[in-house]
Formats: structure tokens, C-alpha cells, sequence
């Protein structure tokens, strides 16, 4: 159960990283390219993946892995930014409410059988969804350049205190949205990876390299001014996003008969305890919609996995 434990922890450690980055006068997209490089090392270190394979992909494979590379880092930047601009609890919600579409798409591309629990929990997983994306409309403006989408820049300005907050409804709502659709997709492209026949610890491997590449020549395209303190924030990003994966995949070893197991307590407890150190430690104010987004969203996950 440790293993579980684990997991659960690093991965709202990598949202409470993000939600500090700015804080810190950390560069958010010098450290994300520093934490694939990070994640690069520990994967060859503790997972040892065949080297001896990973050239020898297939023109499909290939493809999945180019599709990875290019949404790891950008799905991470916006991740990023709905932490800072909707806070860590309906983030991570957001993040884990992502498997609906996976199991979306097997019903509709893979045309797999429906069954009327997963449809119900389907329906309760969209509702959730609706709830987490709506924003109370008095909800504190922050019109600073730390509230910007993505980028350093300072937020486009709108007329007023009510301008300023729609502007920051409108960016959470987005972020939010981006953020369930860009882990769902990626959660695809993972499953047809497998399905295709790679090791997935070699798939694991490329797509963090990938991922590094490609950041680091957007940031060198960018003519970026490479920040120390930032590279520095990036290894321990990489330490904790790598450890996440790192348990969540001992925690399969250690219940391989139970998997539904590690699937429901992984979702569930990083929705709980992130909702707990969102709420106590930084004060995150939710709705009552809010709140019944994460209701909804805990009961869909207990619906949509395997019994």
C-alpha cells in the first residue's frame, strides 16, 4: 500500500510545485525541460528499459511518439497554468476526471459494449466536469503578470475589476478544459502505444526524450535567457513528476490481480488530499458547484472502472 501512498503523494507535490513556481520566480517552461531531462535519466536508472529496442519502432509507433512528444510538455504548460489560474483542487480534478475520455473513445472508435454502469458514470463524470469549469462570478481579480496564460507577459486588461475577473473566469475555464482534454488524449495515445507492441518502458523513455528535445528547441528558438534557479526547480520537478509514475507503476506490481484497486485509489485520493492542501494550505475558495463537481467527480470514478 506504501507504493499507492506514494504516488498519490508526488503527484499533488507536482501540482503544489506549480502552484509555487511562480512564487519562487521560477520559469515555468525552463523547468518543465528540465524535469523530461531529469525524467529521462531516472527512467534509464530505475526502470532500465531494453535499449537494444528502442530503435525499432514501427512507422506507427513512430508517429504516436512524435504526437507524445509534442503533448507531454504543452499539456504540462497548461497544467501549469490552470493550477495558478483555478487552483490545485479542481485541477487535479480535472486531471483525473481525463480517463472519461479513453473510455469515450472505447465505446465510440473500439466499439466496446456500454454497460449501464459506465454510461451512468460517464453521464456523472460530464456533470462533474460542467460544475469544476463553472467560476463564481465573485471570484478575487488578479490582474498581475503572474495570472497570465502561459507565457511572462502582463494579462491583456479589461475595463474594471468586473473586466479583470471575466478575463480570469474565462482563462480558468479554458485551462480546465485544456487540461481534461490534453491528459485524455494523451491517456489514448499511451493505450495505443501498448497495443501497437511496445515495451512500455521504452515508449516511456522516447516520449520523455522527445518531449526534452522539443522543448529545449522551442526555448532556443525563443532565444530564451536560461535561468539557473529555474534548471535547479526543474530536476526537482522532474524527481517528483518521475516518482509519481515511478509507484504508480510498483503499485500495479504490487496488486497485479487488483488493478481496479490502484486505479480508483489513485484518483480518488489525489482528488481528496489535493482538495485538502488546496483548501488548507492555500486558502482555494470553491463554489458550491464546485464542490458538487468533485462530489460527482468521486462517484464517476468509482462507477467507470472494471469490477
Amino acid at each position: 500500500m506504501h507504493t499507492l501512498i506514494l504516488s498519490i503523494t508526488f503527484s499533488v507535490m507536482v501540482s503544489v510545485f506549480l502552484k509555487l513556481a511562480r512564487r519562487c520566480q521560477v520559469r515555468i517552461e525552463q523547468a518543465i525541460a528540465m524535469n523530461y531531462v531529469t525524467a529521462c535519466v531516472l527512467c534509464l536508472w530505475l526502470l532500465r528499459p531494453p535499449l537494444e529496442s528502442l530503435g525499432r519502432q514501427t512507422p506507427a509507433a513512430w508517429v504516436l511518439l512524435g504526437l507524445l512528444g509534442v503533448l507531454l510538455p504543452t499539456v504540462f504548460l497548461i497544467m501549469a497554468a490552470a493550477v495558478r489560474q483555478a487552483g490545485i483542487v479542481l485541477s487535479d480534478t480535472a486531471q483525473r476526471l481525463s480517463l472519461v475520455i479513453p473510455i469515450l473513445a472505447a465505446f465510440l472508435v473500439f466499439h466496446e459494449a456500454l454497460s449501464g454502469l459506465k454510461g451512468l458514470g460517464i453521464l456523472l463524470a460530464l456533470g462533474a466536469l460542467a460544475c469544476l469549469l463553472r467560476r463564481p462570478a465573485s471570484a478575487p481579480a488578479r490582474a498581475d503578470a503572474r495570472t497570465d496564460m502561459l507565457s511572462d507577459g502582463p494579462a491583456p486588461s479589461d475595463d474594471g475589476p468586473h473586466g479583470a475577473t471575466a478575463h480570469k473566469g474565462r482563462l480558468a475555464w479554458l485551462t480546465l478544459l485544456g487540461v481534461w482534454a490534453g491528459y485524455g488524449t494523451i491517456d489514448i495515445l499511451f493505450k495505443q502505444m501498448a497495443r501497437a507492441g511496445a515495451g512500455f518502458t521504452s515508449t516511456l523513455l522516447l516520449s520523455f526524450a522527445l518531449a526534452a528535445v522539443l522543448m529545449g528547441l522551442w526555448l532556443l528558438i525563443r532565444r530564451t535567457h536560461w535561468h539557473a534557479r529555474s534548471l535547479a526547480a526543474g530536476i526537482l520537478l522532474g524527481a517528483l513528476n518521475f516518482s509519481n509514475i515511478y509507484f504508480y507503476i510498483r503499485a500495479h506490481q504490487t496488486y497485479p490481480a487488483n488493478p481496479t484497486l490502484v486505479f480508483a485509489a489513485m484518483n480518488i485520493g489525489v482528488i481528496s488530499i489535493g482538495t485538502l492542501v488546496g483548501a488548507g494550505l492555500f486558502r482555494e475558495r470553491l463554489s458550491r458547484t464546485n464542490l458538487a463537481g468533485i462530489g460527482l467527480a468521486l462517484a464517476a470514478i468509482v462507477l467507470l472502472f472494471p469490477r
